[in-house]
């Protein structure tokens, strides 16, 4: 936790982007790591949960992180928590609550509301257009033999 902490606090003096930073591990050994770099690569995927679990991905060869662990500065984000669940990550552990992260600046709390809420009642509109075709992409996958499920 401790180089989680660290990796956040340099991100923040290096002006990379907001005070978060984040390992991944696997068998005791750091895989991935990632600080937040939201304002700095002008991607506001950038978190760094899902830096680290990129890199740790990359360099594992795997899109999933069956096995490996994952230590953060922060309770992690919506977004964040959706990456976490579709890596598989074992078990997260995280220091500061988003509680605290609110507190800074950095509130999640409309996300967390609105997802939750129709989508016709989303401060960003939800419309489904093309219904029809978008089962399309759906049996291609259904047909091909050599997929790759996940």
């Amino acid at each position: 936790m401790e180089q989680a902490i660290q990796i956040a606090i340099e991100g923040v003096t290096n002006g990379k982007g907001g005070p978060f930073g984040a390992i991944v591990v696997k068998d005791g050994k750091v895989v991935g790591k990632g600080n937040n770099a939201v304002t700095s690569s002008n991607d506001p995927t950038a978190h760094a949960e899902v830096v680290a679990i990129r890199e740790a991905c990359k360099n594992l060869g795997s899109f999933q992180l069956d096995g490996c662990v994952l230590y953060t500065s922060c309770e992690p984000c919506p977004m964040c928590l959706g990456a976490i669940y579709w890596s598989r990550l074992d078990v997260v552990y995280y220091s500061a609550t988003r509680h605290v992260a609110s507190y800074h600046g950095f509130d999640d709390s409309f996300i967390y509301n609105e997802v939750n809420l129709a989508f016709d009642q989303r401060k960003i509109p939800f419309l489904q257009l093309a219904a029809e075709k978008g089962i399309l992409p759906f049996r291609e996958w259904d047909k091909k033999d050599n997929r790759i499920d996940y």
